[in-house]
């Protein structure tokens, strides 16, 4: 069985091998090609659907929309060169950190 980090890592890898491929072969590779602003517009758009899910409690269609969020934070992350490695490293960081320490911390 696969681990969930795994698949992110996998997911992330993927997405990076797309950058500079043909716009028409891959979703990906399109939304790359229209800039990080667009990565980031997706983003936003795909948060505010699973948002919308969450307030519905509907768990088949919220964990839909979680994946595509998921998804789209790796895209706009690869496309201002933020490696997902540098996320992890920080949420293991605030590990072990109440919320409001952390903030304090900010």
């Amino acid at each position: 069985m696969t681990s969930h980090m795994s698949t992110l890592d996998s997911l992330f890898a993927t997405i990076e091998s797309r950058r500079g491929a043909d716009p028409d072969s891959s979703w990906t590779a399109k939304l790359f090609a229209k800039g990080p602003e667009k990565c980031a517009e997706k983003f936003g758009e795909e948060a505010v659907e699973a948002i919308i899910e969450a307030v519905k409690g509907d768990r088949e269609k919220l964990t839909s929309e979680a994946a595509d969020v998921l998804y789209h934070l790796l895209v706009m992350l690869a496309a201002r060169d933020v490696p997902l490695s540098d996320v992890l490293d920080e949420l293991a960081r605030r590990q072990g950190l109440s919320g409001i320490e952390e903030k304090a911390r900010r």
